[in-house]
């Protein structure tokens, strides 16, 4: 009975460190991701992401407005940064050296062009917090 126990949880463990791929954490500029406006719209468009296989992938991931980046966990046995990047992209934002997919990108509000499309937020009007209720 014991000697099926030891192998069991030696089973278990080698099933646990071979079986599942550590999760990672990428870093993405969005340099468009300003405004409280902007995250929202991505984060609705990643949380309806699946991934290539259907299975997800994307774990958790958090936005810094201050400059424009996202920080994402993943697991790559499910889904690669290129993928994350171009899922970025398909939203209508441009994601490291990935351009935001045009007609998603005309889609956006204002706020969330890039500068030189006269897009961002609007001086004096801070846009990084979400409206009061």
């Amino acid at each position: 009975m014991m000697n099926r126990k030891i192998l069991l949880s030696i089973a278990f463990l080698l099933f646990a460190h071979f079986g599942f791929a550590q999760a990672q954490w990428l870093s993405v500029k969005v340099p468009q991701l300003r405004c409280w406006e902007c995250k929202e719209r991505l984060d609705n468009y990643l949380k309806r992401e699946k991934g290539p296989t259907g299975d997800g992938g994307i774990i958790r991931y958090t936005f810094q407005l201050s400059n424009g980046t996202m920080r994402i966990q993943y697991n790559p046995k499910f889904i690669t940064p290129d993928y994350i990047k171009t899922a970025i992209a398909n939203a209508g934002f441009d994601a490291d050296e990935i351009t935001a997919e045009e007609d998603s990108y005309k889609r956006l509000p204002p706020v969330c062009k890039r500068a030189e499309d006269g897009g961002g937020p609007v001086k004096g009007k801070p846009c990084h917090l979400p409206p009061l209720p």
